[in-house]
């Protein structure tokens, strides 16, 4: 785990808790992994999928009763991430606010970190 004592490694806003909440509610479920993984034009993309289960190496962040894990692989590329929930005219969805991204891709779909 890539963090500091006493600080979460990811924040969510009241609005990405709410969501986060309805959802786990609404499914059954017990919270939402949140990852990285290779893809998009900028070369890296987050995902999200609903989760029955941490697996053991997952960082569980609890937060005013939304629950989200954090896959190993992307402990360090989340860490210091603010999570949101925005809804528009035209969309509704999350949004990351990272530290660690270094560019995005104009659609906002694909990012990139620095390369170490």
């Amino acid at each position: 785990m890539f963090g500091i004592p006493g600080k979460q490694a990811v924040t969510l806003t009241p609005s990405a808790v709410a969501q986060i909440s309805k959802l786990m509610a609404r499914d059954g479920r017990a919270g939402l992994r949140v990852g990285v993984k290779k893809g998009g034009c900028a070369g890296m993309e987050y995902t999200m999928e609903y989760v029955d289960t941490p697996d053991t190496n997952d960082e569980v962040i609890e937060q005013d009763g939304a629950r989200i894990m954090i896959a190993p692989m992307a402990q360090m590329f989340l860490f210091g991430t603010e999570i949101d929930y925005e809804v528009s005219l035209l969309e509704a969805g999350f949004k990351f606010k990272n530290p660690n991204v270094v560019d995005a891709c104009g659609c906002g779909e694909s990012i990139k970190f620095a390369e170490n």
